[in-house]
């Protein structure tokens, strides 16, 4: 399966700013994207023993962390003249970019296309339509993969062949994602943590996140272990294609930036493991989180008997949760999705719990 290929950049990303607090009075809405909190939970697994921190993206402008690189990759794309105001950007999203990217155009006076697939939530849909963007939904999967994003990325073809002159951003191969990261979300966590980080877990989807914050790590010679929470059913680090009903989280198919990046572990997490992990933050920390988020902390709750006391760990707080209020939040929504009535859920976040404690 090839994947949109974007012209060249022939210019480098401007540097995005690094200083670990926000601006008293900013310049715009795009001078606040990063600097955000590292908070440190007690609450969420009390008994594992060691530091648990969570970098909250949530409260970036775009409540995710895909305001880093939407804001880089449109920067990049101005500063080479592949963008100017009255141009036209197509792109592929999940959701969470598309709103990134609904904001940064409109700033810029650039039309904004955004391709989504029917698991994106309805209200990240009409928020992205609130910002200026446009929205091209996909309701079928590809036929021969039976994958939504390859039909994302088949529907994004079309529409850059139907516009002469609009360009795809691509953000499962462009450098200035992960670039984002490197230059911003990993260095304000290092910092905030007098660079003694053992762990860092973050999810995985074009692995922007994860490859830019790995980049930083190597460079600096911080020895911190990097953990990839991906999604059963992605196919992303020798992981095998199935359907996957939450957005956002895995991939269909290898990206680009996946190739750059090897983590020293990856845990793949199903459906139901992420709601409970999502519900679980929730209750025990007041944190409002998507279903990557929740994926994380599933997946931490599985490697907490294996990390030594006193470990410190970070992880992402990808996305805000008010978004998925009518999916992750919602009991009737997971059992006609995920097919995991209240009970069973409660069973997961029980267990969970209980493989959280140290012995």
């Amino acid at each position: 399966m090839t994947t949109p290929t974007p012209s060249p950049l022939t210019a480098a990303a401007p540097e995005p700013r690094t200083a670990p607090h926000r601006p008293a009075i900013a310049d715009g809405i795009s001078e606040v994207v990063g600097g955000t909190p590292l908070v440190r939970l007690a609450h969420l697994f009390p008994d594992s023993g060691i530091e648990i921190f969570a970098k909250l993206e949530s409260v970036n402008p775009g409540g995710s962390t895909k305001d880093r690189p939407a804001l880089a990759m449109v920067r990049a794309g101005l500063a080479s003249g592949r963008l100017a105001a009255g141009g036209m950007v197509v792109e592929s999203s999940s959701g969470n970019l598309g709103v990134a990217l609904a904001r940064v155009c409109t700033a810029h006076e650039v039309r904004f296309v955004c391709v989504v697939d029917a698991r994106t939530n309805p209200t990240t849909v009409a928020t992205i339509r609130a910002l200026g963007g446009e929205i091209e939904m996909v309701s079928e999967p590809d036929p021969a993969t039976g994958d939504l994003l390859t039909a994302r990325l088949h529907r994004v073809r079309q529409l850059l062949e139907e516009n002469p002159g609009a360009v795809n951003l691509h953000q499962y191969g462009n450098p200035a994602n992960p670039g984002a990261h490197s230059a911003g979300t990993m260095p304000e966590i290092a910092r905030a943590l007098d660079h003694r980080l053992d762990v860092l877990m973050a999810a995985v989807s074009t692995t922007g996140t994860l490859a830019g914050c790995t980049a930083y790590l190597r460079e600096t010679g911080m020895g911190t272990r990097t953990v990839a929470v991906d999604s059963v059913g992605s196919v992303l680090f020798g992981g095998h294609g199935a359907p996957r009903p939450l957005p956002g989280f895995g991939a269909g198919v290898i990206t680009e930036i996946s190739r750059t990046v090897v983590p020293d572990q990856v845990v793949r997490v199903d459906g139901p493991e992420a709601v409970a992990g999502a519900r679980l933050l929730a209750r025990r920390e007041g944190i409002l989180a998507g279903a990557s988020t929740g994926a994380i902390v599933h997946a931490l709750g599985r490697l907490v008997g294996e990390l030594e006391p006193g470990s410190r760990l970070a992880f992402i707080v990808h996305d805000g949760g008010i978004p998925y209020l009518d999916t992750v939040y919602d009991d009737d929504w997971v059992r006609r999705v995920l097919g995991t009535d209240a009970d069973a859920l409660a069973a997961i976040m029980a267990d969970l719990q209980r493989s959280g404690r140290r012995g």
